[in-house]
């Protein structure tokens, strides 16, 4: 009588590791320099409709100010 090539239980943990082990997360690609991020930002609504008075760009133009605040 042959015998199986391997154990039906040792397979079975094998199989069960692999599907439940943790996925490789995946490194971040490089930043890229001086890129931009999106992010979510409370502001109170008379400053926003300040930098939107002058029309598209005001994300931008909010930026900006940002940029000058923080000395940069």
């Amino acid at each position: 009588m042959a015998r199986r090539p391997t154990n039906p239980r040792d397979a079975a943990e094998a199989a069960f590791k692999s599907a439940t082990a943790p996925e490789r997360v995946k490194e971040a690609p490089p930043a890229i320099p001086h890129g931009r991020e999106q992010v979510s930002l409370r502001i109170d609504r008379d400053v926003l409709a300040h930098f939107q008075e002058e029309g598209p760009g005001w994300q931008d133009r909010i930026n900006a100010a940002l940029r000058r605040s923080a000395g940069l």
